[in-house]
């Protein structure tokens, strides 16, 4: 494991697989951790199949810092991919993420398309259900809180991977990050966040308008959402395979119910939500080496 600064930031990072494998980004959902369940065991499957996979803490997850700045979350964090692989000196990677990691990776390919051979994406949250979720999840209470109780209210706000409280635990540096920036700018930003979770007629996905997709020049791959995944609407996955010429649709490399199960044993403390990610090592390395 090591660290690097991004914009005033520490990221914390870490490679798996043999130093000469082609470099596969692989990025998680939510604000989750590259250390919770599922994503070590896919990143051991990729590097098994001779990648060389880079995990990281994107800014306000994990062991990094806080980080509060940008058009949307997502894209502050591929931005924050692309300042760090420059400075890794890494030229050229395969992008690839599943849920909101599958919105950051699409919007990294598309402000850096250079640095991107092929894009993968899987779980892709879309539609207004699962939008306006992620407005309830990431914003909407932080806003309420910051007005009512200032940044110490939000240091204070929610324990585990989506609470600031929690990302405190984990890095104690983010208490003084929060102060330092104020609840004047912290709601300032919130606010603007917010507007990529307002579901709109031109975004299959958010914060990401549809002309966009059009910038997507690489070969893609497209896991179709299962179902009756209403974070991950099917629906939602052949809308990005027509945005995005030449991609590859695929079905689904686990069960149809792959996600509603994985919830429903989570919520019963028996695993995790990405534990099924690794059922994708197959299709990916096949089309990484295609």
């Amino acid at each position: 494991m090591a660290e690097i600064e991004i914009n005033g930031g520490i990221v914390v990072y870490e490679f798996v697989g043999p130093e000469d494998g082609e470099v596969v980004v692989l990025t998680p959902g939510g604000r989750f951790s590259k250390d919770y369940g599922g994503v070590h065991e896919l990143a051991d499957g990729l590097a098994a199949g001779g990648k060389r996979v880079l995990l990281w803490d994107r800014p306000n997850c994990g062991a990094s810092d806080i980080q509060i700045y940008g058009q949307s979350e997502s894209h502050m964090r591929a931005e924050t991919l692309g300042l760090m692989l420059e400075k890794l000196g890494i030229k050229k990677v395969v992008a690839a993420g599943g849920s909101g990691g599958a919105r950051d990776m699409i919007l990294f390919t598309i402000m850096y398309p250079d640095m991107v051979r092929k894009l993968i994406t899987w779980c892709i949250v879309g539609g207004t259900f699962s939008t306006m979720s992620l407005a309830g999840t990431y914003i909407l209470n932080e806003l309420r809180v910051v007005r009512s109780n200032g940044i110490e209210g939000i240091c204070q706000l929610g324990a585990g991977p989506f609470g600031w409280k929690g990302l405190i635990e984990a890095n104690p540096r983010n208490r003084q990050r929060l102060i330092d920036l104020g609840a004047e700018e912290f709601e300032r930003v919130m606010c603007r966040w917010l507007d990529a979770f307002t579901p709109k007629p031109n975004e299959a996905i958010p914060g990401v308008p549809d002309y966009q997709f059009a910038d997507i020049k690489v070969p893609s791959l497209i896991v179709r959402g299962g179902e009756k995944d209403y974070d991950h609407p099917k629906r939602t996955s052949f809308e990005i395979h027509a945005l995005i010429e030449g991609s590859t649709l695929i079905e689904p490399p686990w069960p149809e119910d792959a996600w509603e199960v994985a919830m429903a044993e989570m919520v019963a403390g028996k695993g995790s939500l990405f534990d099924f990610w690794q059922l994708g090592v197959p299709a990916f390395l096949r089309f990484i080496d295609g």
